[in-house]
């Protein structure tokens, strides 16, 4: 199957490199894509050794094609997976907004193409109003969300916000019927 991994800034990002790694073993081809946050919490190289594939980080970045390679992935594209999908990102999906690679591959997707979130942050950022719309919202346009789960926060804070185990996510993969 092939995959777009989404990566956002958070500093659950780091797990992004098990995801990768675990979906690559089970013999996906993964596509990362970071926002330009996200590299400040986990590096392109990484995930790019990790797929075996270049990482898409900036609209520049699809210099390689005459096709944008935002929407090359789009278009083959079987699953959607942002993990961890921060509440900024979440803003932008619902909103309509495209203004970085990720959110323009999700707004290029074909409607059968599933979208899994995986949100991760401070609690009170996921209990604001405004990113529950948000939430609200991308469930009403058809997407699936994985958490996110209670417990210690990187912020010092405990609650909820924290990104679902890696386990738990390619547990919804499967359920999806992306596997």
């Amino acid at each position: 199957m092939n995959l777009v991994l989404g990566i956002t800034g958070s500093i659950a990002a780091y797990k992004a490199a098990d995801l990768a790694s675990r979906l690559m073993k089970e013999g996906h081809e993964v596509h990362a894509v970071m926002t330009r946050a996200a590299t400040e919490f986990i590096g392109p190289l990484t995930l790019q050794t990790l797929t075996r594939q270049p990482v898409l980080v900036t609209l520049e970045d699809e210099k390689q094609s005459w096709k944008p390679g935002h929407i090359e992935l789009a278009d083959a594209a079987d699953l959607f997976l942002v993990a961890p999908a921060s509440a900024n990102t979440l803003g932008h999906f619902a909103q309509g907004l495209a203004p970085d690679p990720l959110s323009s591959i999700y707004l290029a997707l074909p409607r059968t193409t599933p979208v899994l979130l995986a949100p991760a942050m401070n609690g009170k950022m996921w209990e604001h109003p405004a990113t529950r719309r948000n939430v609200t919202r991308l469930g009403e346009d058809g997407c699936h969300f994985i958490g996110p789960a209670s417990g210690d926060l990187a912020c010092g804070y405990e609650g909820i916000g924290r990104m679902a185990e890696v386990e738990e996510i390619l547990a919804a993969i499967a359920e999806l019927g992306a596997t």
